[in-house]
């Protein structure tokens, strides 16, 4: 009997004890099955090579029919995107903190010695007649005030001294006649004494010398023996190198730490263990518009004759020190697109996500920007593979140089805003023309063909006039130049096919600004540069893809025609 209650009481514990186990198992399994379920509710999917593809389940893009990936749900906001951890190391982004500036707060000019032409001279002859002997033949040599530089035979001055001498026999009788001749002589710059040397004498003086009247040094020498000169005709050129000109090319956006009157030090070349001091005399108030520079000139004391025109200096300028309250981010960090500044912002410290900022600038100090608007200390911005964040934006649709406005559709502008001289447009519609049928024969994979549209190309670019244009519009004209050299002098297809992209690239900056333009489309596939993707312009809207050919002939998507 006892050992029946036992048995029983056994076999009602293991029964509880199963139960609770099927039960609770169930109980845990439905919760999953719910958590899962609300998790695939919330999940997006989207295409990798289309970012612009959302949509609430799994299945096939419908642009390029590539399966579907679950969406990146961290990257909330229309502007922001993300990068996975190995593109950031793959392209060795790096990021800065915004702060306080550390550069050196001083800039650097380069320039040259030059003669002080204040004080430069030209020794003339004052009277007309041949050249019988000179006393300076070389250039470089010195002369002092009041140096006979050279003796001329005048005719001129022959006859005046026998009409002195007549004068002075009717001195009494003719005073006026008498001073007179004097004054004639006077006028041809012989002093008294030489005139009363001939009075005393009473004999004609064939040979007059011609004395120095600057102090310095020759710098030309313009006569030769036996040379005829008229009267007033220059025989030297003569500076005065006690004071010289240190003449500087500064860049525009230097100018606002210079000004008359300021003091530089200045370092030659030649006297490397040496300073020396100087004053900003002028500053030229016309820009060079090929270099971006203007001439700032400082006078230095050289009365010991130690500096040479022609030397090499250097000048340091020290610069007013930043407020507390002002931040800078280095140089690397800022790209220009046309008349606006932007960096890329890292939004989270933890994870790769960014976002483009606009910037307003302020002095260039060293090798930073004086940041006036668009960030706060504190924030963190890339400084290395800036343009590589900036493609992997443009991928995302998001806000890039190419797009000023966040792109959540495919048929968003890729317009960068410049402003194009109008004899510039129509020297560029050859070019586009030459542009458009290098890409049908790349389509073709006719890379003989390609070539020859590239050689046609690259000399049509050499007589295109670009003086007018600004920094930004000669930068995308460059590389529109280097791109078409190097496809006329590549055979291989692919290397062709790799300048392409950033032929097209620039090409579609430029013609996106055209005033007029007959229609054209900018297509765009995702798969070419090593699936970062790649455009190019187009006559048609029928995808006929460059970068791959009869391979994936029809990839890609029309993004944007033009006009717009």
């Amino acid at each position: 009997m006892k050992k029946t209650i036992i048995y029983t009481g056994l076999a009602l514990i293991i029964g509880l004890f199963v139960g609770y186990l099927v039960f609770s198992g169930s109980e845990n399994k439905t919760e999953e099955q719910h958590a899962e379920h609300d998790a695939a509710e919330d999940t997006m999917w989207t295409c990798s090579m289309h970012p612009q593809i959302m949509q609430p389940e799994p299945g096939d893009c419908p642009i390029c029919g590539m399966e579907l990936i679950p969406a990146d749900q961290s990257d909330a906001t229309i502007a922001g995107f993300t990068m996975t951890e190995n593109a950031m190391k793959l392209a060795n982004i790096q990021t800065s903190i915004v702060g306080t500036s550390n550069a050196d707060k001083s800039i650097n000019l380069s320039g040259t010695l030059e003669a002080n032409e204040k004080l430069n001279a030209v020794q003339s002859s004052y009277f007309a007649g041949r050249i019988e002997q000179l006393f300076i033949n070389t250039t470089g040599e010195q002369v002092k005030i009041g140096q006979i530089l050279a003796t001329i035979y005048s005719p001129e001055l022959v006859a005046a001294q026998q009409e002195l001498l007549t004068a002075l026999k009717l001195k009494e009788s003719q005073p006026k006649l008498y001073q007179a001749v004097r004054n004639k002589l006077k006028n041809w710059k012989l002093s008294d004494s030489q005139i009363n040397s001939i009075e005393e004498s009473g004999k004609v003086k064939e040979n007059f010398p011609v004395f120095a009247s600057n102090s310095g040094t020759v710098t030309k020498k313009m006569v030769n023996e036996g040379d005829y000169v008229n009267r007033g005709e220059a025989l030297y050129k003569v500076a005065n190198l006690t004071k010289v000109w240190a003449v500087f090319d500064a860049y525009e956006q230097q100018l606002s730490n210079l000004k008359e009157g300021q003091k530089l030090q200045i370092l030659v070349n030649a006297f490397s263990d040496e300073s020396f001091s100087g004053t900003i005399d002028f500053i030229d108030p016309i820009l060079d518009n090929s270099a971006r520079t203007t001439e700032v000139r400082v006078v230095l004391d050289n009365r010991d004759g130690k500096l040479k025109p022609g030397m090499f200096v250097q000048a340091e300028v020290e610069m007013e020190a930043m407020e507390d309250s002002q931040i800078s981010i280095p140089k690397s960090a800022v790209m220009w697109t046309g008349e606006r500044s932007v960096v890329y912002l890292k939004t989270d410290p933890n994870t790769p996500q960014f976002e483009m900022k606009e910037v307003k600038l302020g002095s260039e100090i060293g090798d930073s920007y004086q940041i006036l608007e668009g960030l706060e200390k504190g924030d963190e911005v890339v400084t290395n593979g800036t343009f590589t964040v900036d493609a992997a934006a443009q991928l995302q649709g998001k806000k890039s140089m190419m797009n000023r406005n966040a792109v959540d559709n495919k048929n968003e502008s890729m317009k960068m805003e410049m402003s194009l001289p109008k004899s510039f447009q129509t020297a560029l519609q050859p070019l586009l023309q030459d542009y458009l049928q290098l890409k049908d024969d790349l389509v073709a994979s006719d890379a003989t063909s390609a070539m020859q549209a590239a050689k046609k190309a690259s000399a049509k670019i050499s007589s295109i006039e670009t003086a007018e244009l600004d920094k930004m519009l000669t930068s995308h004209f460059k590389v529109i130049q280097d791109k078409f050299k190097a496809i006329s002098a590549s055979e291989e297809i692919a290397a062709q096919r790799e300048n392409f992209i950033a032929l097209s690239q620039n090409m579609i900056a430029l013609v996106s600004n055209f005033d007029e333009i007959e229609e054209i489309y900018i297509q765009r596939c995702p798969m070419a540069n090593n699936n970062k993707g790649a455009t190019w312009l187009s006559r048609n809207k029928e995808i006929r893809n460059p970068y791959f050919g009869e391979q994936m002939l029809g990839c890609g998507e029309t993004i944007q025609s033009l006009p717009n």
